[in-house]
């Protein structure tokens, strides 16, 4: 049978970081910023609040689940994508599913970086596919600024809070995930980590860490060739695809995959310039916006596509 999506709910802070701001706090300016990844603000938690990625994810499930019409105790899965977990283990999707009261699902994380929800999607897919689960609860949660190194000006610029999650549902075999393709390559893991083995903070010398160029060259090329390549091995062209929602890292990288694929600015979602780079967040809120947007109708075929530290990518294409 078919994973459809049921329903989508997104959370992030209130508190807002602007360019400005940062250049009071970092080298850098708000048209050096602008110019180069096309952020403008991003959400912050505030430092002091005790709220924790888990927290985040919980409030983004309840906003899928009401959409949806599913209960706490209908979920049978819960599958977490996130690079800020609460703690180096259990699993963040196990406190998620304490907090939700789903004491009938399964939960585990998932560490593909900003690739995570589209390799949840996939497991959604495969596990309502296969009889093993009904309602599957995907999940990206970050609070990424609590492990930052707020000095690196190349990469504390870049990054937001926030949540989101979906409910994937079985429905008609024609609709919901026709086809997926997940890719890694271990060879380029130095490319762009997070080495945060103190208690999940950030400590002298460790933090995010990023090769720009490289991060750059291997998002457009890849995910060009994986969308072009999962939209050719469902028997389609890229003239059938209504929408390409992808992660949203960077305007440069999303303005050259759209050029490369010849979509135009009506198949893209971007909102990197509201929340910056969410990392396994990003995607799950571009699918809100696009649902705000009146462009997620029946029928339309939709592709998720994500690139993240590992390297590792992926592309799902759904019927909506």
């Amino acid at each position: 049978m078919g994973a459809v999506i049921r329903g989508i709910g997104v959370y992030y802070p209130e508190e807002i970081l602007t360019n400005a701001d940062l250049e009071k706090r970092v080298d850098t300016t708000d048209e050096w910023i602008t110019t180069r990844t096309g952020i403008k603000q991003r959400h912050i938690l505030p430092k002091d609040s005790p709220l924790k990625s888990s927290d985040f994810g919980t409030f983004a499930a309840r906003a899928a689940m009401a959409k949806a019409g599913v209960t706490a105790e209908e979920i049978d899965g819960i599958i977490c994508a996130n690079i800020s977990p609460d703690k180096q283990f259990p699993a963040t999707a196990f406190f998620i599913q304490a907090k939700l009261g789903a004491k009938n699902a399964f939960a585990f994380d998932v560490t593909a970086a900003c690739a995570g929800f589209v390799f949840g999607a996939n497991m959604a897919h495969l596990l309502i596919d296969a009889g093993q689960a009904k309602h599957v609860l995907v999940i990206g949660a970050e609070i990424i600024s609590r492990v930052l190194d707020w000095n690196d000006r190349n990469t504390c610029i870049l990054f937001g809070d926030a949540a989101g999650a979906v409910v994937f549902s079985p429905g008609p075999k024609d609709r919901g995930v026709i086809l997926s393709q997940l890719k890694s390559d271990g060879t380029q893991a130095d490319a762009l980590y997070l080495d945060c083995l103190s208690g999940g903070t950030a400590t002298a010398g460790k933090g995010m860490a990023m090769d720009g160029k490289q991060v750059f060259k291997a998002a457009v090329t890849e995910i060009t060739e994986i969308v072009k390549s999962t939209v050719g091995k469902a028997g389609l062209t890229l003239r059938d695809l209504d929408l390409l929602v992808m992660h949203q890292a960077n305007v440069r990288i999303l303005n050259a995959v759209a050029e490369k694929l010849e979509l135009p600015p009506e198949k893209m979602i971007i909102n990197v310039e509201r929340f910056g780079n969410t990392s396994s967040a990003s995607i799950p809120l571009a699918l809100h916006d696009a649902d705000a947007q009146g462009k997620l109708k029946p029928g339309k075929l939709v592709a998720l596509a994500g690139v993240g530290g590992g390297m590792s990518w992926g592309c799902n294409l759904i019927r909506w």
